[in-house]
């Protein structure tokens, strides 16, 4: 284009950001990208139609816009200069989870945390993800909502498991921190665990656990032992890939996609 229209320069487009080295056209939708040391960025569209048509098409009988303009979702942002570098990384393409164990005693190291460990272990081995966090935390409901949302907002991941809290207890806030901070509840897996806890003891209707999305990422509560956990995560599992993928927000004939591979 700046060969058929002399003084054409990077901006005419409305671009926000030009690259060299990859031909984004060749990428899929819903593939992610890390952009300089932080941003993640993910395709969500190539092309659209040349508006009317556009000053360039008038002078030059064509627009790039429907053929080489590629848009995408800034899943965890980041600041970027000149010169940074952009790979499309193989890790990204992994379902990325956080763990998040909610335990006084194990928070202040009075007691092993042994839910968290199974759980990370689950996830990676069941799902095939990519583990990008696992905490321990206090049962302090502000301090359990800020971390949801760090993990959700900044760090991009998919999916966020808290183990603990769930209970009567009076210090059991889990569910509250997490309905505080949830954009849309989703009864039907908090009742699936449930449900499957109630084969083994009458005290599963007791969990408060609650399921829910915030922006692109799901969130789940689970129980505090390491049984509950195993069971919980097992009742749910069939339903997560499908789950995450539509949380994405992608188109879903791309959803059901990558969901096959």
């Amino acid at each position: 284009m700046v060969e058929k229209l002399p003084g054409l320069s990077y901006g005419a487009f409305a671009e926000n950001i030009v690259t060299e080295g990859i031909d984004w056209t060749r990428v899929p939708i819903g593939r992610k990208a890390r952009f300089g040391a932080d941003a993640i960025l993910q395709v969500t569209q190539h092309g659209k139609v040349c508006h009317a048509p556009c000053a360039i098409f008038a002078a030059t009988g064509e627009c790039i816009m429907p053929a080489e303009g590629t848009f995408f979702a800034v899943r965890c942002g980041g600041k970027l200069a000149a010169g940074d570098p952009v790979h499309l990384d193989p890790d990204l393409e992994r379902i990325r989870f956080a763990v998040i164990t909610v335990s006084d005693r194990s928070a202040a190291g009075a007691r092993e945390d042994r839910s968290g460990p199974l759980l990370s272990d689950l996830v990676e081995k069941r799902l095939d993800a990519a583990l990008v966090d696992r905490r321990v935390l206090p049962d302090d409901r502000e301090t359990i909502a800020a971390a949801l949302m760090e993990l959700c907002d900044e760090r991009a991941v998919d999916l966020v498991l808290t183990s603990g809290g769930t209970g009567l207890a009076p210090r059991d806030v889990t569910p509250e921190a997490t309905m505080g901070v949830i954009d849309r509840p989703i009864p039907g897996m908090a009742e699936a665990m449930r449900a499957a806890g109630l084969a083994h003891t009458p005290h599963a209707m007791l969990s408060r656990g609650i399921c829910g999305q915030r922006g692109y990422s799901l969130i789940v509560n689970l129980s505090g032992s390491p049984a509950a956990v195993r069971e919980q995560f097992e009742a749910v599992l069939p339903a997560l890939p499908h789950a995450i993928s539509v949380t994405s927000g992608l188109p879903q004939d791309c959803a059901r996609t990558r969901e096959r591979k």
